[in-house]
């Protein structure tokens, strides 16, 4: 067994560590933190396959912003997690065909014989994965990657106005409203009397 081998066992049994607790730790600081090093050990999965590119991307957009984030919210918000546990069994049927069926598609993807792994033809040091990479998304899988875009503008405008709704304990504000204002809503100016201080007498008295 080479070295790279017991590594990637290695982190592989991390990996399957961290996502457990991910979804079975009740605090969800924790559970953030566990997801923190699910992403960078999966970064060192993919550096043992020589992607460079993705464990990067991997750790600069999901470990230093999103996850950052998602610390910070979780921390500043007042959860009450005795309500959070509240009929999370309830749930598990859902949740273990949900985690079936993506495993099906994952099983079914992989077993396509269509896959085609990147032409490592050339020179070794004239090979750049980050290149080979974008060639295929914007060649082979343009309309996958635009389909995938699409659905993450329309994920983004719908926490948008998730956001805006109406509700009894918060301030909502609507956006047209804002839009339309005009100064004179927003400013008015005063005239007042410029204010004299009396001057002081010698002896301490004003006048």
């Amino acid at each position: 067994m080479l070295f790279t081998d017991v590594v990637f066992y290695v982190l592989a049994a991390i990996l399957l560590f961290s996502g457990i607790r991910v979804i079975t730790t009740r605090n969800p600081v924790h559970a953030a933190l566990f997801l923190v090093l699910a992403f960078f050990t999966a970064a060192g999965i993919w550096l043992l396959l020589q992607a460079e590119f993705l464990a990067i991307v991997l750790i600069l957009v999901y470990v230093g912003a999103v996850m950052v984030l998602f610390l910070f919210v979780v921390m500043m918000l007042d959860i009450n997690l005795d309500k959070l546990r509240e009929g999370f069994w309830e749930y598990l049927p859902m949740a273990g065909f949900i985690g079936i069926l993506m495993a099906a598609e994952m099983a079914l993807v992989l077993a396509n014989k269509n896959l085609q792994p990147l032409d490592v033809s050339k020179d070794a040091q004239q090979f750049s994965n980050t290149a080979e990479l974008g060639r295929v998304l914007y060649t082979d899988y343009l309309l996958p990657f635009e389909l995938a875009s699409v659905v993450l503008l329309v994920a983004m405008i719908a926490a948008i106005v998730l956001t805006l709704r109406d509700r009894i304990d918060n301030k909502s504000m609507n956006p047209a409203d804002q839009v339309k204002v005009k100064r004179n809503d927003r400013l008015r100016i005063v005239s007042m009397k410029a204010e004299v201080e009396p001057l002081e007498s010698p002896e301490g008295e004003r006048k």
